[in-house]
């Protein structure tokens, strides 16, 4: 079973080019499912049901699983089998009638404009490390990119000179506009504090860390809760709490959902939509407060 799992990631690489971080998801999905399938004494795909698939989405939920990882599980089963079907010739589909959980949309933690600037205020800029977290922290709230992509940009990546970066870690490549303040604090980081943090190593990793080598997602999280916590922020932050405060402050500043949208890298525009909704609410809350007649 393993193997087809295998020739399944090497299909989606090869035919639709997807990233690694999307066939990591797959892989890890279906070996979840494959293990399942073994101890209820299924050793080959084609003996697969759909009662035995939708008795395993049940598992998943009584594991207590969240709704939006059963949902990615249930994406991945669907393209598995789907593809399993028209490699082997099979009539029926055991994955069609799947059904993913509804997932309540919440709305997303954003920092107030004032928060935002306390927290990227908190890098000490007299060190090589200060200096990078500066810098990672501007950048991450001038484009919005998620931290897999900010920990997997290169040298190449980033146009200093024009003010953007080229973000190729999704499936959908997309160049992304950054600003001023943005600017000058890579440049700081890139004109002495990378050479310093590299020493006598070189890497195409555009952000490296303490040893020289690319920074990882728990480190950056880390460096996030402390300047948090020095902050004085209330809130739990997450490395995607400033890339929800950019695409909520741009909304509010009178950004076209469609732009955002493209900057942010959705695929459908009813995910961007959810900034509006809150900018929505955000005027509605300031006329109750403030209407003579509310």
């Amino acid at each position: 079973m393993k193997c087809e799992i295998q020739e399944f990631i090497e299909h989606l690489h090869n035919t639709r080019g997807t990233s690694r971080n999307t066939e990591v998801s797959y892989e890890r999905d279906l070996k979840k499912l494959e293990q399942f399938l073994k101890q209820e004494g299924i050793l080959e795909w084609h003996q697969v049901s759909a009662v035995l698939l939708n008795s395993y989405i049940m598992y998943l939920e009584r594991k207590n699983f969240a709704a939006s990882s059963i949902s990615r599980s249930v994406a991945s089963i669907r393209a598995f089998f789907q593809y399993l079907c028209q490699r082997e010739c099979w009539r029926e589909n055991p994955a069609e009638g799947l059904k993913a959980p509804k997932i309540e949309k919440k709305a997303p933690g954003i920092l107030t404009v004032d928060e935002v600037d306390l927290l990227l205020s908190q890098p000490k800029e007299n060190t090589a490390k200060g200096v990078r977290d500066r810098a990672m922290l501007e950048l991450l709230y001038a484009t919005g990119i998620r931290v897999s992509e900010l920990i997997h940009l290169t040298l190449r990546d980033v146009n200093l000179k024009l003010g953007y970066l080229t973000c190729s870690q999704s499936e959908r490549e997309r160049v992304i506009p950054f600003g001023a303040t943005a600017k000058t604090a890579v440049e700081a980081y890139m004109a002495w504090a990378r050479v310093e943090l590299l020493g006598e190593n070189s890497s195409e990793w555009l952000f490296v860390n303490c040893s020289g080598k690319s920074m990882s997602r728990q480190g950056f999280w880390k460096i996030l809760k402390g300047y948090a916590v020095s902050a004085g922020i209330q809130q739990d932050i997450t490395p995607h709490t400033l890339r929800h405060s950019f695409a909520a402050h741009l909304v509010q500043n009178g950004a076209d959902l469609k732009s955002v949208q493209e900057m942010m890298g959705h695929s459908d525009i009813s995910t961007t939509q959810i900034y509006m909704n809150m900018n929505v609410n955000k005027i509605r809350d300031v006329y109750m407060k403030a209407h003579p007649r509310k």
